[in-house]
Order: C-alpha cells, then sequence, then structure tokens
C-alpha cells in the first residue's frame, strides 16, 4: 500500500495556514526578502553537495541523455500547447501559466534516480540524466518559459533570465566551486539539507499563496478547477509515459535504459521550480501558478511508485525463469 508523501502534506497544511492566515502589511516584504535568501541558500547547497563525477559518469551514452532532454524540454511544452489549443477555456488563464510553466520544467533528480532504482534501471545513466537536466534547466527554463508564453500571449513576468543568474545560479555555481571543501559535510548531512530545503519551499509556498489568497485566490480558483487541474495534468503524465515507453522500444533503446528515459523524461521537479516561479512571475500570481504544479508532483509519485513496481516485478520473474536446457545431440 502506498503512503501518504509527508512533504505534499506539509504543502497542503501551508496553503492551509496561507489562506486562513495570510502574511500582510509589514510582513510582507520580510516574507518575500526572507524567500529569496533561503532559495539562494538552498541552491548554493545543491552546488555544494553536487558530485562533479556524477555529472561527467554516464555522458557518453549520448543518445539516452538527448532523449531525455527532449522529452523534459521539447515534448511536454509542445503537448502543454496542444492541450491548451485544444481546451482553452478549460481552466482559469493563471492556471494555464502554471501549466504551461511546468512543462518548461527540468526533471528531478532525487524521485527519478530512486524510481529508476527500484525498476531495475541504468541508474548511472538515471544520475547524469536528472543532475544534468536540472543544470541545464537553470538555463533552458527561463527561456523556454519566455517562448512559451509568448506563444501563449502572455508575457513571463519581470524576473527574466537575469534574476534567474543571480537568486538561482549565482549560489550554485559558488556552491559548487566550494564543493571539494563542502561536499564531505554535505553527504554526511543529506537528512539534514533535505529537511532544509523542504522547509526552504515551504516558506515559498506560504508568501506566494498569502500574496495570492489576499488578491483573491479561492474566489477566482472553484473546487472544480482543482479537479480539471488533476486532469490536465494527469493526461500530460499519461501522454509522456506513453509516448517515452513506445519510443524506447521503436529506436533500440535496452530495457534498462528505457526503464531511465521513462522516469527521467516524465519527471517535473518541484524543488526547481517553485522558487524559479518565484523569480519568473509577479507575486500576485505565484499561488496560482504553481497549484498546477504541486498537484503533478503527487500524480507523477504515485504513478511512477506503481510503475516502477511493475517493472521490477517483470524483472524478477525474468530471473526467475529456468535457462533453457541445451537440445541432445
Amino acid at each position: 500500500m502506498l503512503k501518504p508523501d509527508p512533504f505534499l502534506i506539509s504543502l497542503i497544511c501551508t496553503v492551509i495556514i496561507a489562506t486562513i492566515l495570510p502574511c500582510h502589511g509589514a510582513a510582507v516584504p520580510v516574507f518575500q526578502d526572507l524567500a529569496i535568501a533561503v532559495i539562494a541558500v538552498m541552491f548554493f547547497m545543491q552546488g555544494a553537495r553536487l558530485s562533479r563525477q556524477a555529472v561527467m559518469g554516464g555522458i557518453v551514452n549520448w543518445r539516452l541523455h538527448l532523449a531525455i532532454l527532449l522529452c523534459t524540454f521539447a515534448l511536454f511544452p509542445l503537448l502543454g500547447l496542444g492541450l491548451h489549443a485544444l481546451f482553452p477555456g478549460l481552466l482559469h488563464p493563471s492556471v494555464w501559466l502554471g501549466i504551461l510553466f511546468l512543462c518548461c520544467l527540468p526533471s528531478t533528480v532525487q524521485s527519478s534516480i530512486a524510481f529508476t532504482s527500484i525498476a531495475r534501471g541504468n541508474v548511472p545513466a538515471a544520475v547524469c540524466a536528472a543532475t544534468t537536466s536540472n543544470i541545464l534547466g537553470i538555463f533552458i527554463t527561463p527561456i523556454l518559459t519566455g517562448l512559451v508564453l509568448e506563444r501563449h500571449g502572455t508575457a513571463s513576468g519581470s524576473g527574466g533570465v537575469v534574476a534567474i543568474m543571480l537568486q538561482l545560479l549565482l549560489p550554485f555555481v559558488l556552491g559548487q566551486v566550494l564543493q571539494p571543501w563542502l561536499g564531505k559535510w554535505a553527504h554526511r548531512n543529506k537528512r539534514l539539507l533535505s529537511m532544509t530545503d523542504r522547509g526552504s519551499i515551504l516558506i515559498v509556498v506560504y508568501t506566494a499563496f498569502s500574496e495570492a489568497v489576499v488578491q483573491g485566490l479561492w474566489h477566482k480558483m472553484p473546487l472544480s478547477q482543482i479537479g480539471l487541474i488533476l486532469l490536465a495534468d494527469s493526461i500530460l503524465l499519461a501522454s509522456v509515459l506513453l509516448i517515452t515507453t513506445l519510443g524506447s522500444r521503436v529506436l533500440g533503446f535496452p530495457r534498462e535504459d528505457e526503464i531511465a528515459i521513462v522516469f527521467c523524461g516524465s519527471k517535473k521537479t518541484l524543488a526547481s521550480g517553485v522558487p524559479m516561479a518565484n523569480v519568473l512571475f509577479p507575486p500576485a500570481t505565484v499561488g496560482l501558478v504553481v497549484l498546477p504544479l504541486m498537484i503533478f508532483h503527487q500524480v507523477q509519485l504515485f504513478v511512477c511508485a506503481v510503475l516502477a513496481r511493475r517493472y521490477a516485478a517483470a524483472w524478477n520473474r525474468r530471473q526467475d525463469e529456468p535457462e533453457a536446457l541445451p537440445k541432445a545431440s
């Protein structure tokens, strides 16, 4: 039986607190500055604990990495734009921004690697692909978001690439520079850093949803919209899972590589997505923009957990099959 994700429960509680007790008045700039600070610290520590061997180790398998990057930064945006073209009135305009922004985000790292490992896939390649996706996403996501939202007929906000560079990339690069000195400490304290990362995201979510609530979020967002967001997210995820699975087999990838492509190519990162949204979009819209990402996060965890177990069960069955006996001469 799948257990509820504790982080999802924390996110829901944060949204409830922001709904009941939103920050306002003099507290708003304090929380906005705090959100910027904790995001910078989070990306600094990501750079400090990221092994350079993980980045370089599997890069020789260029076909696999290219397939994953194309799924992440080309297939998803095309599907998002197609879904919007078919059902433009299905969702609130700011929620559509969130769906299209979600499609431009990089893959996750931890869950992509974990599910690839559970499914008996190519773990070194998943480590390299997911890590590369996250690093490139710092550059690609703001540019791609601008292009996609321009096609959508909307500006992406005042932050843009320069703000991403200053608030996300610069701390990450500084962390990488200091990685030889901080890397071992960071690996020894993974649990602590994971808690601080999640705490940083909760602060950003509280700040974003407080602004959205003050601006009348729940008057603009009936409960039926939550169900429609869930439907749109599920359609996106199902489409990508189907295309990555069939595409991997058509292109002749071995099963281990197929698993890495399916799990790395279908994920979208909440950990980097919320901070990026906070930089790219005006404060009044961030709450609505990140809502589809928060829902997609839980859907992908549930579906991919089931899928990983099915892959693992199939692998176990193959291991249990007796080898064919040689024919008598």
